[in-house]
C-alpha cells in the first residue's frame, strides 16, 4: 500500500468517526441498543443487558465496510 492511499484511508476513517459522533451527539441514533431482539432484564438488584440484534447489525455494517475497503484498495 503506498503512502497516498494510506493517507486517504486514514482521512476516510476519520471522517466516518466524526459523522458517527455527530449522529450520536444529536440523538439520531437513540434507537440503537433498543432494537427488537436486544435482551434487557431489570429486577431488584439485577440488571442484565445483551444487545444481540444491535451487535448483529454492527457486524453486518463492519463486514460490508471491510468488503468495500478491500474492493477499492
Amino acid at each position: 500500500m503506498e503512502a497516498r492511499s494510506t493517507g486517504t484511508l486514514v482521512i476516510g476513517v476519520g471522517l466516518a468517526v466524526v459523522v458517527l459522533g455527530v449522529l450520536i451527539w444529536s440523538g439520531a441514533l437513540s434507537w440503537f441498543g433498543r432494537l427488537p431482539g436486544d435482551v434487557r432484564v431489570e429486577r431488584d438488584g439485577l440488571r442484565i443487558y445483551f444487545p444481540l440484534t444491535s451487535m448483529i447489525l454492527v457486524s453486518i455494517v463492519l463486514s460490508l465496510l471491510s468488503y468495500l475497503v478491500r474492493r477499492l484498495f
